[in-house]
């Protein structure tokens, strides 16, 4: 039976998933590694790092017998976005510790970019509606400035998935999905733009070609077929960035279909054919892995964050609760939220613990419960926090379906979707359905898978996702409480700016 390799290259670690070529997950191993914060702003990686993880986790994925390494074809990788990884000429490694995704020392370069361009013109062309800190042209301008003997010797920078595929084949390219968040890419040109790339001063001849994500680079190499235990046949896909990986494993493969990504931070994407460009809540797009599309998407910074923090401080008693009983706190946090009304008794909690995204009115909006007194109980600061996600969310949502075609459901990935009361409070809130499937957290792997099952000529095209997805639930908003939800969230919409004009006055302290 022959089988692919799909890794998920995150920012915790890397997930190793050996699959079918039918598209079934045989099995899955995590292998995490560190991210350094050196000073204030500065979130670095090790690309050796993830190399040893993708060497150790095959081994170990292969070690469990689901499938004999013999049996591998194809590999392709769902990699984090916004790496910049120098390689000299010989393609060496020219620095041990990188920026990631979400380092934002940029500033000064910046505050110089947008002295030459407009940053209107920029969003529009790029679609780069993240924290403009994060995107890769920056991070490459600030090893210009501030690491001046090092650039000189770069030969190419890539990111996080094209620099493991280097180490498999040897070959230097990037995919479309992945040069779209290089802050210099033209979606409607699909290419790199020259006008945007002169303003940065960087030469084009530093970024990697671009291919698509089911382009074969290559077969392994001696040395890298060593390290993960596989033969040199073995072919390596393009892969793609871990937004359009994920946007692909969700069944997002036609216009309209929008999907939920509820963990740590949480995000809302639709694809579509055109990109949702929106000067107001700025969603960000990547080029999406199935071809001539782009998810969009817009997302708050703290979701299952903001829970955990109220876990860690509010319910320890419930933490050690669990830890007796075998049980997951958060579903004991769940059952105690059940017990409090819809509207938590009148209490609102805004989730901007980390800071505001691009849909805020300012980026140092900070979270806080509002309406709070001496009625209120725990139950109704759980289910407040809970409620104060969706509707954060819902906010999003609403705008979303004002600029593009969304169909009548979403698709709930990520470890928060496993709560059904969540998901039902999703529903009420949002007025419309939200499945689960039996993806669960693989989405961005299978979304790899599929890229490898492509590439190599298992399937004709990546629609067959379609087929793989199965719902295993599903939530409708119940007609009462979703009027009443309603009506809260209208008040919950007019938290923003009192707490913007908050963030403002405390800025001053």
């Amino acid at each position: 039976m022959d089988t692919l390799l799909a890794f998920d290259l995150g920012t915790g670690g890397n997930k190793a998933s050996l699959y079918s070529v039918r598209g079934e997950c045989l099995a899955s191993i995590f292998v995490p590694y560190s991210t350094y914060y050196p000073e204030t702003g500065w979130h670095e990686q090790k690309p050796e790092e993830w190399w040893q993880a993708v060497c150790t986790g095959t081994k170990q994925l292969l070690s469990t017998g689901g499938a004999s390494p013999s049996s591998v074809r194809c590999i392709a990788l769902s990699g984090q976005s916004l790496a910049v990884v120098p390689l000299g000429a010989e393609g060496n490694l020219l620095q041990a510790q990188v920026p990631i995704w979400s380092d934002t020392r940029t500033g000064e370069q910046t505050k110089e970019y947008f002295g030459r361009i407009d940053q209107e013109t920029w969003y529009r062309r790029t679609g780069n509606g993240f924290s403009r800190e994060c995107y890769s042209i920056f991070k490459i301008m600030w090893y210009r400035d501030n690491n001046p003997d090092m650039f000189r010797k770069i030969d190419k920078i890539v990111g996080s998935k094209d620099y493991i595929n280097y180490r498999l084949t040897g070959v230097i390219s990037t995919d479309y999905s992945y040069a779209s968040g290089s802050g210099v890419y033209n979606l409607k040109g699909w290419d790199y733009d020259d006008e945007l790339l002169q303003a940065s001063g960087i030469d084009r001849a530093l970024l990697p070609d671009i291919v698509p994500s089911t382009h074969t680079l290559g077969t392994l190499t001696g040395d890298a077929a060593a390290r993960l235990g596989l033969e040199t046949s073995v072919k390596v896909m393009c892969g793609g960035v871990d937004n359009s990986c994920m946007a692909l494993g969700a069944g997002n493969t036609r216009g309209g279909k929008v999907y939920l990504s509820l963990g740590s931070s949480a995000w809302i994407a639709i694809s579509s054919r055109d990109p949702v460009i929106n000067s107001e809540i700025k969603p960000f797009v990547f080029t999406h892995i199935v071809p001539e599309m782009f998810t969009s998407a817009t997302s708050i910074f703290s979701a299952g964050s903001s829970f955990a923090w109220l876990k860690d401080t509010v319910c320890k008693d419930l933490v050690r609760q669990a830890e007796a009983e075998g049980k997951d706190p958060f579903e004991l946090m769940t059952m105690e939220a059940a017990s409090s009304p819809v509207g938590a008794n009148r209490l609102f909690f805004n989730p901007s613990l980390a800071g505001g995204s691009a849909a805020h009115l300012v980026s140092y909006i900070r979270g806080a419960f509002l309406g709070l007194d001496l009625r209120h109980t725990r139950a109704d600061m759980i289910r407040a926090v809970m409620e104060g996600i969706a509707m954060d969310l819902a906010i999003m949502y609403e705008k979303l379906k004002t600029m593009c075609k969304v169909e009548a459901e979403v698709l709930v990935v990520g470890g928060g979707g496993k709560s059904p009361f969540w998901r039902q409070l999703f529903a009420d809130i949002w007025g419309t359905d939200f499945v689960k499937a039996d993806i669960d957290q693989e989405a961005a792997s299978l979304g790899a898978a599929a890229v490898a099952a492509v590439g190599g000529g298992y399937w004709d095209d990546l629609n067959r996702v379609d087929e793989i997805i199965r719902i295993k639930s599903r939530a409708c908003p119940e007609p009462h409480r979703s009027k009443q939800y309603r009506s809260i969230l209208e008040t919950y919409k007019k938290t923003w700016t009192v707490l913007a004009d908050t963030a403002e006055i405390m800025s001053s302290l």
